[in-house]
């Protein structure tokens, strides 16, 4: 009987053994396909444009958050006045990581880093608390110019490739007493009664896209406060959805990433995001369809993170595409 015993103990301790290293691995793992923005991005989100007050819906069903109204503008570049008509569309020009594993950078290929403090900056999930931290990464990803496509056009923005901002070595990422300097509002959000108003956001980022006016708010997917690395949430692609929207905040906070939407004669700083300005979708590692800031995981997270990755991306290192809305005076100058 004894012998038994030990038998089937030595038997499981073996399986465990196996078992192991396999889920270590998989869970910590820089895999990556170098990103194809041909194949890879979600082309039907850049839909709808306007051109002079006419509005082409295209193929995606995600719906302008404010039109024009207005058919001629007219606005001053130094010393030059451009006279000429309005023109709204969705740009597809920045791409966020939210990884596990610190220094993987999915989105070019799996490219991974020796991390100058082994063992530190891990991302992680707990269950019981419930609580999940990642690591974030922004990179400047002008697609237009990376495919030379209407880099003539005025209304396309002229930038370059950049990976501009990882959050590995920022303290205000990875310290929620350092980041309260960067948001001490968050005092004011951090009760039951101004959460309670983030039910209405869901169901407005479900229905149409969200309320603005509930800035501290992501919807279905949390808090935008703190703007830290750490958000309370256990469903681990709800959590990175999240933390990719903090991002695009605490880009805009900085003053790292401006507005293209709140005014056609130029791009404007917005410390207080203006949510429905983005739209997103993931890259790796499986796509998603394109969505508002808050749209409830359940309709859309089905299958994008397989526990052991696909054959070419490995699990729990996200890339997300975002794409802003540019509003334009395109005509002539005088």
């Amino acid at each position: 009987m004894v012998n038994r015993l030990l038998n089937k103990l030595i038997l499981l301790l073996f399986c465990g053994l196996l078992i192991l290293p396999v889920t270590a691995r998989a869970g910590q793992e820089c895999r990556a396909s170098f990103i194809n923005p041909v194949t890879d991005i979600r082309w039907d989100a850049m839909f709808p444009v306007e051109i002079a007050g006419i509005e082409i819906k295209g193929p995606s069903n995600l719906p302008d958050p404010d039109k024009i109204n207005a058919i001629i503008c007219l606005c001053r570049r130094g010393n030059n006045v451009v006279l000429g008509v309005t023109v709204s569309y969705w740009n597809p020009s920045r791409i966020i990581e939210t990884t596990k594993v610190p220094y993987c950078f999915s989105t070019i290929g799996g490219v991974e880093i020796q991390s100058p403090e082994p063992g530190t900056k891990q991302g992680s999930v707990n269950t019981n608390t419930p609580y999940t931290k990642q690591n974030a990464h922004w990179y400047v990803f002008p697609v237009w110019h990376i495919l030379d496509l209407f880099v003539d056009i005025p209304c396309v923005p002229t930038e370059g490739f950049d990976l501009a901002y990882i959050t590995e070595i920022d303290p205000t990422w990875n310290n929620d007493l350092v980041g309260f300097l960067l948001n001490p509002e968050a005092l004011l959000f951090g009760n039951p009664v101004a959460q309670l108003a983030c039910i209405a956001d869901s169901v407005s980022a479900t229905a149409w896209k969200p309320l603005d006016p509930l800035f501290w708010c992501m919807g279905s997917w949390g808090s935008s406060y703190p703007l830290t690395g750490g958000i309370s949430e256990a469903n681990y692609i709800k959590a990175n959805a999240g933390l990719a929207a903090r991002m695009v905040y605490k880009m805009n906070r900085e003053a790292l990433h401006w507005d293209t939407a709140v005014d056609y004669c130029g791009a404007v700083i917005t410390p207080i995001w203006i949510k429905s300005h983005y739209k997103m979708h993931v890259l790796k590692p499986v796509r998603s369809e394109p969505m508002f800031i808050g749209r409830p995981s359940i309709i859309w997270e089905t299958g994008k993170n397989p526990p052991f990755g696909t054959s070419q991306n490995a699990p729990d290192n996200f890339s997300w595409m975002l794409f802003q809305r540019v509003k334009c005076c395109l005509g002539k100058m005088f």
